[in-house]
């Protein structure tokens, strides 16, 4: 029996949320596309506060009427120093009305999300899906070819690598990362409470890191606790009762009683930036390209705007007749990538820093920009907007347009 072989333009390595949707963006553009899921990995408890761009993407591409139901909205983001020190902050409130939103975005556990993104992939016609891990790669001039773990052969002219932070096909393409370890855990819960959240996002920031609470629908949110490894290792051996008091400490109550939902995650922190997001007919997107702390909502958001820029991308070298893994499609797709990323990795970096310096000017420089933020009505619009619905090289699913 022969070896199964298949073609397309594209091939889409990877079945997390960012290749589903560069999948679904592509296929749906008009590009015959498959998509190689890889096997099916264990439940993940984590959530993704999508932000406004990524929810007009969604709701472009099909999928947000799927999964909106399942979402709590994020009206108010509220900014608490936590940290004991000499210089504190001032308590900051971000309002999504003050920009004309009705809210920043919307939280969702990453299992209904995924659900609904699979669910769309099953009504594309263009769109070929192999619930197969991808192995050996091989790149040529013309085209990229991968053998399939369960044997099978796929050939395409452009690879969307979104396999992850040890990405194989980053590996084939020859791109080297930056990286940066620090000293934190990040541990994911999701949890009931006994008062509302009102639609408010709390960041409590720590000397060790943020401990953040996100809405979830009804009275449930999700949390990140980031805290040193030998706390965190402590928090993970508490018994469920213990674990309850625990968080409902750190979170100062302001939730009520506090029930913590069975599995959680644990993570440890770093940063990890591709030095190029494309190379030799193969794209990275979301975090085979980067990885950075949960902080900010940054992380599966800029991951989206990955798989929307190479989608337009893609689809418009197509209609005009061009190579869809090109040079011109992979040098465009690098440049636009590249300012995005960078600026917010830094401004996540720095923030993180800030937390755990010990130097006393840093915290009052981290305290008198929260005060600017807090008291400069445009300054604060500004970031507001930027940090929703960045302009620099926002793609045009983003602002919820068709491709």
């Amino acid at each position: 029996m022969g070896e199964t072989r298949y073609e397309a333009e594209v091939l889409v390595v990877g079945g997390g949320p960012a290749g589903l949707t560069a999948a679904i963006a592509l296929a749906g553009g008009g590009i015959p596309t498959a998509l190689v899921t890889g096997q099916p990995r264990r439940t993940d408890n984590r959530t993704t506060a999508l932000l406004a761009g990524s929810v007009a993407a969604l709701e472009a591409l099909g999928v947000w009427e799927r999964c909106r139901a399942e979402a709590g909205a994020l009206r108010t983001m509220r900014i608490v120093d936590d940290t004991d020190r000499l210089w504190r902050a001032p308590e900051v409130r971000f309002e999504a009305a003050e920009i004309g939103l009705d809210a920043f975005g919307w939280n969702i556990e990453n299992r209904h999300l995924v659900d609904a993104l699979q669910g769309r992939i099953g009504e594309i016609a263009d769109l070929i899906r192999i619930d197969q891990d991808a192995g050996a790669v091989e790149i040529a001039d013309g085209d990229v070819r991968i053998s399939l773990a369960g044997g099978g052969r796929l050939t395409a002219r452009l690879v969307v690598a979104a396999d992850g932070r040890r990405s194989l096909c980053r590996a084939a393409a020859g791109i080297e990362t930056d990286s940066r370890s620090y000293p934190q855990t990040a541990l994911t819960f999701n949890l009931a409470h006994t008062r509302p959240h009102h639609d408010i996002s709390t960041e409590f920031h720590t000397a060790h890191g943020p401990f953040t609470l996100v809405p979830l629908p009804g009275r449930r949110s999700s949390l990140v606790c980031v805290v040193a490894p030998d706390a965190a290792a402590q928090i993970e051996s508490l018994t469920a009762d213990a674990l309850d008091a625990e968080i409902e400490r750190r979170s100062h109550s302001i939730l009520g009683k506090v029930k913590v939902e069975p599995q959680h995650g644990a993570f440890p922190l770093g940063i990890d930036t591709a030095r190029a997001f494309a190379a030799r007919r193969i794209a990275l997107i979301g975090e085979a390209g980067h990885v950075i702390p949960p902080i900010g909502a940054q992380g599966l958001n800029l991951g989206l705007r990955d798989a929307a820029t190479i989608a337009e991308l893609a689809v418009a070298a197509r209609r005009d007749g061009g190579d869809v893994g090109g040079p011109e499609v992979i040098d465009a797709y690098d440049r636009r990538r590249r300012a995005d990323v960078k600026s917010r990795t830094t401004a996540v970096d720095l923030l993180n820093r800030t937390l755990l310096s010990d130097f006393l000017p840093v915290h009052g420089v981290r305290g008198l920009g929260l005060y600017a933020l807090d008291r400069i009505g445009p300054l604060r619009r500004v970031m507001m907007r930027e940090g929703v619905a960045p302009r620099l090289s926002e793609p045009r699913l983003m602002r919820g347009e068709a491709l």
